[in-house]
């Protein structure tokens, strides 16, 4: 059927013989056209060879193809036939409830179906239009209203399509040979539209990832796990060249480990460990090399892609610069752990190193030193001067005696004029020798002189398993011991006499 009022050339009387079979010609012939309907063609471009193909190796001259749409209807986006036809069949939309009535009535020849003039009921409107032409006398002749449709379908047998096909160059019904033809060519279009689809999909998918890609406010990077490229970057943005200073150029001729900072190469081996165990999404922070010095930290959200075996081929990484909320984290940390007049460090923090360095060190033998020290008479300068005297004087003595300590030492201000230091067992001495000069010598503060000096106490692990409050106790003991003994001095807590148990710091 074709639409109305559409002319036809006249009947041809044998172009395809009722006798004919298969032979080496036409098998290369149909190869040939297969191949060409699947030659990577957009879909569009493969909808079109296909209803030309028809016409070629089926010898119908108006074939029409409804393409399954997403919303369930079935639309004419090919026609093979003359300009008037293409004119009125192009667009068409047709529910595919239209299309199963009309099955319904068919004939099946193999995955062909067969509608005959005479079957149709005058109460079913054809799905088809119906051609003008001088019908041939023969009992076989192909009638106006006859209809033979080729459903299509993809691998998975789901229906995809309807080739339609009219007007037989012999005007006569199709025998055996021309449905195998259609028959089969029919299974090889199906597949070639379902294939050409995917590649127009894949092609969409490809086109939205690089727009996304390019234009995303945070860096993006593409990094090769495949063994010829491995850990190296086959993708970059623009926001991540701008993140970490390089250009796209030298990106990708960079490995990650290249720009990792050299604490954190050890961590992204881990993960490449669990990716290859498995693991598809990582959440991490990590510090890249800048080009032009130093690190940024940023916060990593990576998905793993797989190959067709199912091992990672592919890591995509979305790269966010963190390093301000690091910065400010790091600036909280530090405040909750330091002193708020002096700077040095706190209670809080004194209690967690001490805590750190004791668990274990009794067994193992440690020898670590606590030094609690007292200014002696600084109470009569808050008393004549003020407290806000008082704390200029705190602060200069905290800085001499963060320059008197070695570095790995801890000093802590435990509150009022009362500092700990925690230090290796060896040095307590010399540094308690140390510290009680630095702070004999005169403080000038608004114009004042003031002369303090420090009484000191020693506590050592030795071997002890002593926990940290004991070990602070027994230091600010030994420390009253040299207070009571005229001050500026220091005292061990193995030669002083134990005080009642009271207040522990």
């Amino acid at each position: 059927m074709t639409p109305a009022g559409a002319k036809s050339p006249p009947a041809h009387a044998s172009d395809m013989p009722a006798s004919r079979t298969w032979d080496v010609s036409t098998l290369l012939h149909i190869q040939q056209i297969v191949r060409r309907i699947n030659a990577g063609l957009s879909l569009q471009d493969t909808l079109q060879a296909v209803v030309d193909g028809v016409v070629e190796v089926a010898e119908f001259e108006v074939v029409v193809l409804h393409h399954l749409q997403s919303d369930g209807m079935l639309a004419c986006v090919a026609v093979a036939g003359s300009e008037d036809v293409k004119r009125k069949l192009f667009g068409r939309r047709t529910p595919v409830a239209d299309f199963e009535e009309e099955f319904a009535l068919a004939d099946h020849w193999g995955a062909l179906r067969f509608v005959p003039h005479e079957r149709l009921p005058t109460d079913v409107e054809p799905t088809g239009w119906i051609p003008e032409y001088e019908m041939v006398d023969e009992p076989d002749a192909w009638h106006p209203v006859d209809a033979l449709f080729a459903p299509l379908y993809c691998p998975r047998g789901r229906l995809i399509g309807v080739l339609s096909v009219d007007l037989p160059r012999n005007r006569r019904r199709p025998r055996q040979f021309q449905r195998e033809v259609l028959d089969i060519y029919a299974a090889h279009a199906g597949l070639a539209i379902h294939h050409a689809s995917l590649v127009d999909q894949l092609t969409a998918g490809e086109q939205a990832f690089r727009l996304a890609f390019e234009a995303a406010g945070t860096g993006m990077a593409v990094i090769s796990l495949l063994r010829s490229g491995g850990g190296r970057y086959s993708r970059v943005n623009r926001a991540f060249c701008e993140l970490i200073g390089y250009s796209e150029e030298e990106l990708l001729s960079r490995s990650v480990a290249e720009i990792t900072h050299p604490d954190d190469r050890d961590a992204d081996k881990m993960y490449a460990q669990q990716a290859d165990e498995g693991q598809r999404i990582f959440r991490i922070e990590k510090r890249y090399l800048h080009a032009t010095g130093g690190s940024v930290w940023v916060a990593l959200t990576t998905s793993i892609v797989e190959d067709a075996s199912g091992r990672p081929a592919y890591a995509i990484s979305q790269v966010e610069d963190v390093s301000a909320r690091r910065a400010m984290r790091e600036e909280l940390t530090r405040h909750a752990s330091r002193d708020a007049l002096t700077g040095v460090a706190n209670r809080r923090a004194l209690y967690q190193h001490l805590d750190s360095v004791t668990i274990g060190s009794g067994d193992a033998g440690g020898a670590i030193s606590v030094l609690f020290c007292d200014l002696d008479g600084f109470k009569s300068v808050n008393d004549r001067f003020g407290h806000a005297v008082g704390d200029e004087v705190l602060i200069v003595v905290a800085q001499r005696l963060r320059a008197a300590v070695r570095e790995g030492d801890l000093l802590a201000r435990l509150g009022g004029d009362e500092f700990v230091f925690v230090t290796a067992d060896a040095a307590a001495v010399e540094l308690a020798t140390r510290l009680t000069a630095v702070v004999a010598t005169p403080i000038q503060v608004h114009g004042h002189i003031f002369r303090l000096t420090a009484s000191i106490g020693i506590a050592d692990l030795r071997g002890r398993q002593v926990e940290s409050r004991q070990l602070i106790h027994e230091a600010d003991v030994a420390m009253y011991h040299a207070k009571r003994s005229g001050g500026n001095a220091w005292v061990s807590h193995t030669e002083a006499v134990d005080k009642p148990a009271g207040d522990i710091p």
